[in-house]
């Protein structure tokens, strides 16, 4: 019936009024926990015997949990997105919250949380600047509205209220995307623990019975559907003010301390959660095939008339450019497993092509040659220390990119968006109409790349054969011939 009023969504309507213990205290109940870290204890507590219950902490003052209580803690998370070619487009009720405190209001429910008996982890994400010291904070006293703060009188009361017992500290995993997280949030708590002349004891207990696990995240959570809450409502048999939208790709990579799975079965969900002794490769990943793939096929993807991701992805040509640069070049670079490198790829590329999110090609140009000299000139120069070749496809990335700084190409201004600089020094090359003096200038350029680039064997020439055939062919006719020239 159209105009039927909705019941609020809550445990009796939803039929989960089973009471779990609480082994999770979670900083911050915003959009990406509820569509991340929330997700993944849901699926944990319903498809095996984890069966651990959140407690979610207003992370500011001004923040406002009372709609998540009056709905009993759920909400609907819709994952919506592209796997192995299919769509997905799914939802569910997220249930794993068992309560909601406000710290700054009620400050000794906060306390109490510290006696759980069951509790064994913190999650957090408040954000990059979240992880930082305020030396503001001088009192023991709280509330304090510094996170590490909060986590330190946390830990304290713990520490207290079972004497300082080994087996009662407890797993720190930060979802803050800065690199170390949580080794840096433990070197800030006991900063906090001398600045408030706690015990000696106190120091060794955080060192010595509690594990701090370094992460890396990835998900895109748009969150609440505001501009087509409609459409989402219409889904649904009940009123939920909470609801979250995501893309289906999960990544969670968590650095190994004490046998984390046996703690947590991450690894019996069939989500990609890797617990692993060294992060930092899979963060490279990250940066060399999501974040780098969006930035080798950009110039050639624009200068093609692309306009949004997804188009460029669909696309014949760029479609297989991107394929081609990323399984034969880039991932040779990486030095992780073949088969593990193929599956992240092919996932990156399904977010690529998300029909439910729209990424504008203009968007990723902001500071496009610090993007490239981050994200693809590591593999371009690995690659040729290896191989001692050219990697084709970087470079005609790179070239590509040194012609799309001319701004503009045919009659169509193309959207430079980078400092003053170093669009006033393409300016300056581009006054050249010889390609071997631009190619010379512009890779010899170190303020672009911290390098010279022209002493690459063979690079140079390489580039100034590309920008001949991008300004006398149309792209895909000008890459072929590339690659035809140097086959």
């Amino acid at each position: 019936m159209e105009n039927q009023i909705k019941q609020k969504l809550n445990r009796g309507l939803n039929n989960s009024q089973e009471k779990l213990p609480i082994k999770i205290v979670q900083f911050g109940g915003g959009n990406f926990m509820r569509g991340f870290t929330d997700y993944v204890i849901d699926k944990l507590n319903k498809e095996t015997d984890f069966k651990g219950g959140i407690v979610n902490l207003q992370a500011t003052p001004n923040g406002s949990i009372q709609k998540m209580e009056e709905q009993d803690n759920l909400y609907t998370l819709f994952s919506r997105g592209i796997k192995k070619g299919e769509i997905i487009d799914e939802k569910r009720v997220i249930s794993a919250i068992q309560k909601s405190v406000n710290p700054y209001a009620n400050y000794d429910e906060f306390l109490a949380l510290a006696k759980e008996e069951e509790l064994e982890f913190v999650f957090s994400n408040t954000t990059e600047t979240g992880i930082a010291y305020d030396e503001t904070e001088t009192s023991y006293q709280g509330p304090h509205k510094n996170f590490p703060a909060k986590v330190a009188v946390l830990l304290h009361e713990r520490f207290k209220h079972f004497n300082g017992a080994n087996d009662k500290g407890l797993r720190i995993i930060p979802c803050e995307l800065i690199e170390d997280n949580a080794f840096t949030l433990r070197d800030i708590i006991i900063k906090y623990a001398q600045l408030w002349n706690l015990e000696e004891g106190f120091v060794q207990w955080i060192n010595q019975s509690n594990y701090f696990h370094n992460t890396l995240v990835d998900r895109i959570v748009p969150g609440y559907p505001k501009d087509d809450a409609e459409s989402y409502e219409d889904q649904l048999d009940y009123e939920d003010q909470m609801m979250v939208v995501s893309e289906c790709f999960l990544l969670f990579v968590i650095q190994e301390a004490g046998n984390l799975n046996e703690r947590i079965p991450f690894n019996k969900i069939n989500e990609q959660i890797l617990v692993v002794d060294d992060i930092q490769p899979y963060r490279l990943r990250k940066v060399r095939i999501l974040n780098g793939g969006h930035t080798l096929m950009l110039a050639p993807a624009i200068l093609s008339g692309k306009e949004l991701v997804k188009e460029a992805i669909d696309d014949q040509f760029i479609g297989t450019f991107l394929s081609d640069s990323i399984f034969n070049e880039v991932n040779q670079t990486l030095g992780l497993d073949e088969a593990e490198l193929r599956v992240f790829a092919e996932e990156v590329f399904d977010r690529f092509r998300n029909p439910f999110i729209k990424h504008h090609l203009a968007s990723i140009a902001l500071y496009f040659v610090s993007k490239f000299k981050v994200r693809v000139l590591p593999s371009l120069l690995t690659y040729v220390e290896k191989n001692n070749k050219l990697p084709l496809n970087l470079t005609f990335s790179l070239a590509s990119l040194i012609r799309f700084y001319q701004g503009s190409y045919g009659e169509k201004a193309l959207p430079l968006n980078d400092e003053a600089g170093i669009i006033a020094k393409f300016k300056e090359i581009w006054a050249n109409e010889d390609y071997e003096k631009v190619a010379e200038l512009a890779l010899s350029e170190k303020s672009f790349w911290d390098t010279d680039l022209t002493q690459v064997e063979g690079l140079k020439a390489a580039v100034v054969k590309a920008l001949y055939e991008i300004d006398h062919n149309d792209m895909e006719t000008a890459y072929k011939n590339f690659i035809q020239f140097y086959s």
